[in-house]
């Protein structure tokens, strides 16, 4: 079957794309290989996104509600890792898991991931201590001490979030003032759970079968300091909210990228005739739902324009 546009991945940008497209009578059909969403699925509160519930909105409620605004228009839906693309001909085909797809016009959306904290022995406790999603694992950590490795926007509000099951939550930043949104930072200044640890990096963890031990580094002075959890807690939770990597390996050396960032034109265009691309894998200054959303609907328009011309 050959579509007018596939989509690769369902997250903010995939959503907005597959809704305009199918709005645009366009045959669409959305690929994903998880569960719709995308990574705003793992935030618990969302406070900035025009239109939304004023009170109780997640990232989980408001991509649910974007997946049903897809689906009215008619937009298939399929679950599937895409493993190969093809670009080189006026039809694009993507190789997946379950089988082959066909389209005229390819709008790429796969988001990002996070970024690993990056000290000694961290895949040997991601999952036993170590985790990247407080809305996932903050329950695991009720009345315990948990740290914060980060200072943006999104580890500083998940650290508030994490204050509703921790004794106490800790962020650790390597630098002496944070970088998130001030709104953000003086709520957690006003945090009696929240405390700071400045100029700070996690250099290694270690412990039987949970997180127990961490060594931090001052990168100031470069001292070192061994934290252990409590006899009577038997261990401690580390979040890593250091960024993220965009999810573009698949397009390695056939599209235009810097720094793994597929770059497009305002328009979306990638370097590929009937390829675009949008959200978080794409090179751009600001990466949240609202600009995820516009890039998305931008591209579905661009891909509709171009099928008709």
């Amino acid at each position: 079957m050959l579509y007018d546009v596939i989509i690769l991945g369902a997250g903010p940008a995939g959503l907005s794309a597959a809704l305009y497209a199918g709005r645009a009578c366009l045959k669409t059909l959305l690929i994903e290989k998880a569960m719709p969403g995308g990574q705003i699925t793992l935030t618990s509160d969302i406070e900035n996104y025009p239109g939304q519930l004023l009170e109780g909105e997640s990232g989980f409620t408001l991509t649910e509600r974007m997946n049903q605004q897809a689906d009215k228009f008619g937009v298939e839906h399929i679950y599937d890792e895409i493993t190969a693309v093809d670009f080189a001909g006026a039809e694009k085909v993507l190789t997946g898991v379950s089988g082959e797809y066909r389209a005229r016009a390819v709008i790429i959306a796969t988001g990002a991931h996070p970024r690993p904290i990056g000290c000694e022995n961290e895949a040997a406790f991601t999952g036993r201590g170590i985790s990247y999603c407080a809305t996932c694992d903050g329950a695991f950590f009720r009345d315990l001490p948990v740290y914060v490795v980060g200072g943006g926007d999104s580890a500083v509000e998940e650290a508030i979030y994490l204050t509703r099951f921790a004794r106490e939550v800790t962020i650790i930043h390597r630098r002496e003032k944070l970088r998130a949104v001030k709104g953000i930072q003086e709520k957690a200044f006003a945090n009696g759970k929240i405390r700071f640890l400045w100029n700070t990096v996690v250099e290694r963890v270690d412990g039987d079968t949970a997180l127990s031990e961490m060594t931090l580094r001052n990168v100031v002075n470069g001292e070192t300091t061994l934290i252990r959890a409590d006899e009577a807690d038997g261990l401690f939770g580390l979040f890593g909210f250091v960024g993220y990597a965009p999810n573009s390996a698949l397009f390695e050396g056939k599209l235009e990228m810097e720094h793994g960032y597929i770059i497009t034109d305002e328009d979306m265009r990638t370097s590929i005739p009937g390829v675009f691309a949008a959200g978080d894998v794409r090179k751009k200054s600001l990466r949240q739902v609202i600009t995820a959303a516009a890039d998305g609907a931008i591209a579905a328009m661009q891909a509709a324009r171009l099928l008709e011309e």
